[in-house]
């Protein structure tokens, strides 16, 4: 527990959290192992999704054994497709460590992470992925990423979304003008 003494405090008391982070306070949180961190998400997902009012999904990011950010499954209440767990845990993440990359990370799922997520996670630079369902239990459970899946391995013009590539060399100036920029930040 951390605690906050004020200059006019006489007692300490229980520092502020966001509602819902499960952080590292300071170096004082021990390492956790893999296991600890893996159950700290399968929590979460069972914790967050019991009125069912969320999907029964958690992550959690850890450098070293120790927690830098939670998330759970956001999809219906934030009425947003992309508020998976894994991609609220990244957001927060990297809000707190004040950066885009997560390198030195590894993230812990309730389950397997679906397409859209194990993209983020590349795009993160995560280290690992520790999951404890695999995409066959969550299809089981109805949420079901094998049609996704088979989506991204066909070509473009055979893909359900249709896909119509145009004004190329337009696009491609903006490239260009971006390469050509010193101050442009890499990622």
């Amino acid at each position: 527990m951390s605690v906050f003494c004020g200059p006019r405090e006489t007692k300490p008391r229980q520092a502020a959290r966001r509602p819902g982070l499960i952080l590292a306070t300071g170096n004082r949180q021990a390492p956790m192992t893999d296991a600890d961190l893996l159950r700290m998400a399968i929590r979460l997902a069972e914790r967050k999704s019991r009125d069912g009012s969320r999907g029964p999904f958690g992550a959690v990011i850890a450098r070293g054994g120790r927690v830098v950010s939670a998330g759970w499954n956001r999809v219906v209440e934030g009425r947003d497709p992309s508020a998976h767990a894994e991609i609220v845990a990244i957001r927060r993440a990297c809000r707190r460590l004040r950066t885009h990359s997560l390198a030195g990370c590894d993230i812990y799922c309730s389950c397997e992470p679906c397409p859209m997520c194990l993209a983020a996670i590349y795009w993160a630079r995560i280290g690992a992925v520790h999951f404890a369902c695999t995409a066959a239990d969550a299809a089981a459970a109805g949420f079901d990423d094998v049609r996704i899946r088979r989506q991204l391995r066909m070509p473009r013009g055979r893909r359900s979304v249709r896909a119509m590539q145009a004004l190329r060399r337009e696009g491609r100036a903006v490239f260009a003008q971006w390469r050509a920029n010193p101050r442009r930040a890499m990622y």
